[in-house]
This record gives C-alpha cells, sequence and structure tokens, in this order.
C-alpha cells in the first residue's frame, strides 16, 4: 500500500512538472523491485528494543508485535487516507480539463492575429488574415481545426497558450501578428506545441496590402508541413484556392460579421443586421463568389420572417424576404 501511494504522489507530480517517460518507469521499476524484499525482511526479522533480529532468535514471552501492531494500524490508517484524498484530489480537481494525451497530435487552432498598428482598419484585416488562414488550414482532412467562433473566444484575452489549448481541446496554436504602414504590411507568424510552449515554425512576411493574400497559403502550407500532414497537389490548390483576394472585401467582410455578431442578443437587432447587410454588399460587390459572406446575408430575411408575428409586418414584405432568402442561399451553395 505504501508502493502504491508513493507512485500516485510521483504520477501527480510528474503530471505538473514536465519530465521524461522513463522517470515514472524508474520509480515503478523500483517499487516493484522493492516490494518483494520488504516482504521477505519482514517475515524474517523483528524489530525489538535491542534492534533488529532474526525472527526465530525473539523470546516471544519478551516480544512488542502486539505494540507494534497498533502502531502499525495507525500507519495504515493514514496511508488509506492520504490515498483516498489523492484519489479524490486527482478525480475532481486535478482531471476537470480533458487530459492533454487524448488530443490528437495533428490538430491546431489558429488565434485572432494581433493588430500591432493603429489605423482604423487594422484589426479588422488581422481577424480578416486570421480566419483566411484557418479556412485554409481547415481545407485538410488530416488536421483537425478548432473553429473560428472557438478560436475568436480568446481574442484580446491574456491566457497561457496552454490553457488555451487545453480548452480548445487541441495539440498546437497559430498566433502572429499584423503591422501596417500606409500600403506595407508586416505579418508574423508562429506555431507553437501547446505541451511546452516550443516554437515548431515561425517566419516574417513583408508585403505590399494588394499582395498579401498570398502569405495566407503559405502559412497554412508552412503549418501542415510542420505537423506532418502530407500535401498532395490538389490539395494545395484548394488551400490557395479559399478565400478573399481584395483587401477592400476582405475589411467590409470583417466589419459585417463584427455587427453581425453584436446583433444577435441585441434588442435592436433587425436594425443591427440591416446594417450589417450593407457591409456584406460591399464585400459581395467586390467578391460576388464569397459563398459565407451570401450565409451571413441571408440572417437579415431570416429574421424578417421569424419576427414576423411580434411586429406589424405586411404579407408582401414577408414574402419579399422569402425571396431574398432563397436567393442568397442559391448563391452561397453556387459558390461555395
Amino acid at each position: 500500500m505504501a508502493a502504491w501511494l508513493i507512485l500516485q504522489v510521483v504520477d501527480l507530480v510528474l503530471d505538473a512538472v514536465p519530465a521524461p517517460d522513463w522517470v515514472m518507469q524508474v520509480f515503478l521499476l523500483g517499487t516493484a523491485v522493492g516490494f518483494p524484499l520488504a516482504l521477505l525482511f519482514a517475515w524474517a526479522y523483528e524489530m525489538t528494543p535491542e534492534g533488529v533480529k532474526r525472527e526465530k532468535d525473539v523470546d516471544r514471552s519478551q516480544s512488542i508485535t502486539p505494540q507494534t501492531g497498533r502502531k502499525l494500524d495507525f500507519v495504515i490508517i493514514a496511508v488509506l487516507i492520504s490515498a483516498v484524498s489523492i484519489l479524490l484530489v486527482d478525480k475532481f480537481v486535478l482531471r476537470d480539463e480533458p487530459a492533454a494525451n487524448a488530443v490528437t497530435d495533428k490538430s491546431v487552432a489558429v488565434l485572432p492575429f494581433v493588430a500591432m498598428s493603429s489605423g482604423p482598419d487594422d484589426e479588422y484585416f488581422a481577424d480578416g488574415l486570421t480566419e483566411e488562414i484557418l479556412n485554409s488550414l481547415a481545407q485538410l482532412p488530416d488536421l483537425l481545426v478548432s473553429a473560428r467562433t472557438s478560436a475568436f473566444y480568446f481574442k484580446g484575452k491574456d491566457i497561457p497558450v496552454g490553457k488555451i489549448a487545453l480548452k480548445l481541446g487541441v495539440a498546437h496554436i497559430v498566433e502572429g501578428s499584423v503591422r501596417r504602414d500606409g500600403e506595407q504590411l508586416r505579418i508574423t507568424a508562429q506555431l507553437v506545441r501547446a505541451s511546452d510552449g516550443f516554437h515548431l515554425w515561425s517566419d516574417t512576411y513583408d508585403r505590399s496590402a494588394g499582395s498579401s493574400f498570398a502569405v495566407q497559403s503559405d502559412i497554412a502550407e508552412k503549418v501542415a508541413a510542420a505537423l506532418d500532414v502530407v500535401l498532395d497537389e490538389e490539395q494545395r490548390e484548394s488551400m490557395r484556392e479559399i478565400g478573399l483576394r481584395d483587401p477592400e472585401a476582405f475589411v467590409a467582410f470583417q466589419k459585417g460579421i463584427e455587427i453581425f455578431d453584436l446583433a444577435h442578443g441585441n434588442t435592436d437587432r433587425l436594425a443591427m443586421l440591416e446594417r450589417a447587410n450593407t457591409y456584406f454588399d460591399r464585400a459581395l460587390k467586390l467578391a460576388p463568389n464569397l459563398s459565407t459572406a451570401y450565409e451571413y446575408h441571408a440572417d437579415y430575411y431570416a429574421h424578417v420572417i421569424i419576427d414576423s408575428g411580434l411586429s406589424d409586418v405586411t404579407t408582401t414584405i414577408i414574402e419579399e424576404a422569402r425571396q431574398e432568402l432563397k436567393q442568397d442561399f442559391e448563391n452561397a451553395i453556387r459558390h461555395a
């Protein structure tokens, strides 16, 4: 029981402190070898006031075994209490989140890139670049990529990479920054292994705003290579084709998404969704094949229909909303 307790303590400590696998193996081997030796020693020898003696040399009338037995009872009770405490702590405190080793190694989350400059559209541009990289990686069937909504939840939050990865259930994190000076951009990106915080890959790109979108596919390819995801030419082409190539459409789409997210849960939902659609309209005028923008755009008409029972909406308005909704969905499907 003491050997088992030692192993439990060592296991908990090694979970918190990164250590090679052989450390636990040494402790396991030591307790396994020590157990039969301790058992043999306890069988053949006895502790007496004069020291350790062989069992056959002890006078039974002078033996202190009963007193020793009572002491051992207290020791066993203490060990049992400790063991139960460790099990409870392990189950309800330390294991309340998914174990890191349950996460597949070929999994990644793309955190929102940080806008290092303070231009009016720089943050939207950084968010859009993040989404482009995420969408490129999502084209790879061998790689698990955390959803945009989940990753963007951590935008602006000062949380260690390891904890974010644990929450998202991924083994790796892509993070980076964008600095804009007029039409010139400096984009940095790095792939971090969540278990120890080491960088597996990093790079810096200096581009003009118009040519910056080739960066997203290059970053995605480098991340895939670092994670040993094999890419064929068809997958490379799919990654290159995904997303936008127009900076103005890029920013307009991100502005629309921001208002769209704020609209849900807001009492002035329809008005905000209508405002969001002005940005989606602008993005679609510049990039008519942007399938996702049609999906966002359709939501306004869906709420016109859903909320029609709560307001004085005419039959004509509802029918027009149905037609617009149908058209948006058909466009989304055609361009998907």
